[in-house]
């Protein structure tokens, strides 16, 4: 049962019984793929605390029940964008980016109908520094991009750091590794040690929010050429791992790559995939048609 805590303030704070995490992991695992360890405790509860306050709940349970029963889900939208962590910086894990565009791009193009635009895929979005750093890294680095248009998607589940994204407004922080004429080039200082990027980029992203374990969302996205999917699939357990990788393969074209974290690994999950080692780094491709993983 829940317990209402006293602070010294005399605030009253809500606790989240060991019962409640239990109910809430279940639920939140069934509608987005991830499964929130026992490590996590302190995270989610804090997390869960703020919306049952915000929405004026009495208590988890009815909190809860609310949650499950609401019509139009944007409770369950606000919940999501609270439990979902957004790091990154521009230029991360750089050396994919340089695998893209000295082999991938081209390697793609041997296989794809002349004049058909190649088409890449970044989800977690996050706060767009990713799909950016693609767009800048095309500009910069493909020699091929005068000859051949590229539509770059990018999807987040998460619609504040989507709303983020398309401000373009970032810290210092996360400019941190772009090259000086890069930043010249694609950035402008807006005060308070802030940089606002081009709106020309902005609008060379087309954003949308996925969850990547709904089969609705992702069927949208077919005949892809190259997805970038780093540190996502780490937050899910082994059945919703597997169903994003599938999900993953059948927006692939074949032919096409996909480019996850350092940490992870496309082969533990399924062996739908051919791994590629490349001078730069190491990917993961759908099998050509009539060729074997």
């Amino acid at each position: 049962m829940n317990q209402a805590l006293r602070t010294p303030a005399g605030r009253s704070k809500l606790a989240i019984t060991d019962a409640d995490f239990q109910k809430f992991r279940e639920f939140f695992y069934r509608k987005t793929g991830i499964h929130f360890d026992d490590n996590k405790r302190y995270f989610v509860d804090k997390r869960l605390v703020e919306r049952i306050e915000a929405t004026g709940s009495e208590d988890f349970r009815h909190y809860f029940v609310g949650l499950r029963f609401e019509r139009d889900g944007r409770e369950l939208q606000q919940l999501v964008n609270s439990m979902t962590v957004n790091e990154t910086y521009f230029l991360r894990e750089s050396y994919q980016f340089d695998c893209m565009t000295n082999n991938l791009l081209d390697e793609l193009l041997r296989h794809k109908p002349r004049g058909e635009r190649i088409r890449i895929w970044s989800i977690p979005s996050s706060t767009g520094e990713e799909p950016y750093s693609i767009a800048m890294q095309l500009l910069e680095r493909w020699p091929g991009i005068d000859q051949h248009e590229v539509e770059i998607f990018s999807s987040d589940i998460d619609t504040t750091v989507l709303q983020a994204a398309q401000r373009g407004i970032y810290s210092q922080r996360s400019v941190a590794n772009v090259p000086k004429a890069w930043l010249d080039r694609y950035f402008k200082p807006v005060g308070n040690g802030e940089w606002a990027i081009s709106r020309d980029l902005v609008a060379a992203v087309e954003f949308s929010q996925v969850n990547l374990s709904n089969p609705a969302d992702t069927a949208r996205f077919r005949d892809i050429d190259l997805i970038f999917c780093r540190n996502l699939l780490i937050y899910f357990d082994d059945v919703s791992r597997r169903a994003a990788a599938e999900a993953l393969y059948d927006a692939l074209r074949p032919g096409g790559f996909v480019c996850l974290g350092h940490s992870e690994s496309m082969s533990r999950i399924t062996s739908l995939y051919k791994v590629r080692r490349f001078a730069d780094a190491m990917v993961y491709q759908k099998p050509l048609t009539g060729e074997a993983p």
